[in-house]
């Protein structure tokens, strides 16, 4: 089955980010700046740049309003205020939050298992059956180009696709740290599993998976409560696995550079590069 092109895309932030605490206590992860910007304003926008229609946020319970507040209030209270003093440019970039594409905010389903597959099983109901789309983790960044884009153009040219996942080669001593692709034997484009922190010496690939997919409603056969794998959990990538196990996953390389914002050393690695960007 072919399914139609993505428009929409779910965008994860439901956990409770105990790296960073106390400052998460408060407010999400994703609401960390990068620069003027929260994380997650940067990846919504990266959304809408490659012509995504609706991006769906799954947050925790104490999330959501804070998501609703950033993305929907009008602000006219300040409106005001930056009119009356003369600096109604300053109000600019708040008209640019309020008019990016459809946003919906909705909370994790409390009743499916830890793990970051289940914000993806929350948004189930707002994917149609005949429609890919995009899953993206709110605190992976990336620099220089959009990979929505690169997913979007990908799936045009493989529409029978059961999903597409972006890839970055990695130094060999950081292998051991991330999610490690193996592709099937003389393919350079089709996955054949996803090896979770491998021994270095063992690595399948230098390729390393990161929170950039597109996939199709097949998944949610997988991203079921018994199916929990690592540690209890119920996992993406384990979801994609078993997808390509029946059919054909590509893998395909960023163009841009990709940078996880999941803990306070990366993040400040992360601050500085967009600095570097800017300057």
């Amino acid at each position: 089955m072919t399914y139609r092109m993505p428009t929409k895309a779910i965008v994860t932030d439901a956990g409770f980010a105990s790296r960073f605490l106390p400052i998460t206590k408060t407010i999400p992860k994703a609401m960390l700046p990068i620069g003027a910007k929260p994380i997650m304003q940067l990846v919504v926008e990266e959304c809408a740049e490659a012509g995504i229609e609706e991006i769906i946020i799954v947050a925790t319970e104490k999330g959501k309003p804070i998501y609703e507040d950033y993305f929907h209030n009008p602000a006219e209270n300040i409106r005001k205020l930056m009119i009356e003093q003369g600096k109604e440019d300053r109000f600019a970039p708040v008209a640019g939050v309020l008019n990016l594409p459809k946003i919906t905010v909705i909370e994790q389903d409390p009743s499916l298992p830890y793990g970051n597959g289940s914000p993806v099983a929350s948004a189930r109901p707002y994917i149609d059956n005949d429609e890919a789309f995009v899953v993206i983790y709110s605190d992976d960044v990336v620099f220089g180009s959009s990979d929505v884009r690169t997913l979007m153009k990908t799936y045009a040219e493989h529409p029978q696709a059961e999903a597409i996942i972006v890839a970055q080669e990695m130094p060999r001593e950081v292998l051991n740290k991330y999610g490690i692709i193996r592709l099937k034997d003389g393919n350079e484009m089709l996955l054949h599993d996803i090896v979770e922190k491998p021994k270095i010496e063992d690595a399948p690939s230098n390729l390393t998976s990161y929170g950039r997919y597109l996939l199709t409603p097949k998944v949610f056969e997988y991203l079921d409560p018994k199916n929990i794998g690592l540690d209890n959990e119920l996992w993406t990538v384990d979801a994609i696995t078993k997808m390509a196990e029946e059919g054909d996953v590509y893998v395909v390389k960023t163009e841009g550079q990709w940078m996880t914002t999941g803990d306070p050393a990366n993040y400040s690695a992360a601050l500085k590069k967009y600095e570097e960007l800017q300057a």
